[in-house]
């Protein structure tokens, strides 16, 4: 018997390459999975830029193309 997942999954692309994640997935929730959620980034989605404010409302899509750059200081 074919056991079928309860979480229906969307492809996006992140920073170039395929990824499935769980529909409904905010940025905010990406940005967890990745550990990357206390980390001081920039993240677009299909070329606009998705504020601070913004990543627990959004929800990825299918297809979406998604870049997240992670801010590096130095010296």
């Amino acid at each position: 018997m074919n056991e079928r997942s309860e979480t229906e999954r969307v492809q996006i692309k992140l920073n170039g390459s395929e990824r499935d994640v769980p529909e409904h997935t905010t940025v905010a929730m990406l940005l967890e999975h990745l550990n990357l959620r206390a980390q001081p980034v920039a993240v677009e989605v299909n070329r606009e830029l998705v504020p601070r404010p913004r990543h627990e409302q959004h929800v990825l899509a299918v297809n979406d193309a998604v870049e997240i750059v992670t801010l590096v200081g130095g010296g």
